[in-house]
């Protein structure tokens, strides 16, 4: 089974995501549990976390079909200690906001080491960020999004997402989340099946699809190996449409939320039902 949606709106209350990813006839959906550019949120109301739960149940949406996203100002391989211990509280109450609302996975943004230390000190960091969030909540698996190795940030090569992997203590609450777009940018070419099999057989062999949680489906308006994070709607950028017919129709793909965040939010039931077509072809 394919679970196929998009990043909803959660404006006006989490409640309202899965009513904004019914409207679309998803299957899944990513959503921010609070507003994604500022550091604190008042706490999830009782009232908000039922409605939430009755909202899923209603349109059929259970918690391996949801993949909210965390903050952005986050950064768990921050090299200077008070902003490190910012972001790691942030991070924790993220994981408990998602514990409250029944959910079982937390995407996430590595971290970046602002050309202060060196990639495996920050690596480290990291990792021993999502050991210390782990262990104080339960249930969460923290999923690791692959970037496009814009600036300083981590994550943009399968070997330092299985490099985060190695040093996490909890290896059954930890994952990936992969962006076709981001992984495009970096230097995985996904333009032809052919290429999309190279590239799918490296994440196999350096990660390994048991981690593999959840992906981002987007196109890039940023050329191959760019190092650009700028997403665009599906066949519309520079990647086309074959990785996402060979997503659509491999098995290791299957039950995890496969998620747009492209730019134009008018065609997502378009794009939905376009992913659809290609898993029946």
């Amino acid at each position: 089974m394919k679970f196929v949606g998009a990043h909803v709106s959660a404006a006006g209350g989490v409640e309202n995501a899965p009513l904004n990813a019914a409207k679309l006839d998803a299957s899944a959906f990513a959503f921010f549990t609070k507003n994604q550019r500022q550091w604190n949120a008042k706490p999830l109301t009782e009232q908000s976390i039922s409605a939430f739960k009755d909202n899923c149940a209603t349109h059929g949406f259970k918690p391996e079909q949801i993949l909210p996203h965390d903050s952005y100002l986050i950064n768990l391989g921050h090299p200077e200690q008070e902003p490190l211990e910012k972001s790691r509280a942030a991070f924790i109450d993220e994981l408990q906001r998602c514990e409250q609302l029944g959910l079982v996975y937390l995407n996430f943004h590595p971290g970046s080491h602002l050309r202060k230390i060196s990639e495996q000190e920050c690596i480290a960091r990291i990792a021993e960020s999502i050991n210390i969030a782990l262990q104080k909540t339960k249930g969460v698996t923290a999923v690791i999004e692959n970037t496009a190795g814009q600036g300083s940030n981590m994550g943009y090569r399968f070997e330092q997402l299985a490099a985060i992997i190695e040093q996490v203590d909890d290896k059954t609450r930890v994952g990936v989340c992969l962006d076709t777009c981001h992984a495009f940018a970096a230097g995985y070419d996904l333009r032809t099946i052919e290429s999309c099999e190279a590239v799918f057989a490296e994440f196999s062999r350096v990660v390994g699809f048991n981690y593999l949680c959840g992906m981002h489906l987007n196109d890039s308006k940023g050329d191959y190996d760019s190092h650009l994070d700028r997403h665009h709607s599906l066949g519309q950028g520079h990647i086309g449409l074959d990785v996402f017919r060979f997503i659509m129709s491999d098995q290791r793909f299957s039950n995890i939320p496969l998620v747009l965040e492209t730019i134009d939010e008018t065609i997502w039931a378009d794009e939905i039902q376009m992913l659809r077509q290609f898993s029946v072809q």
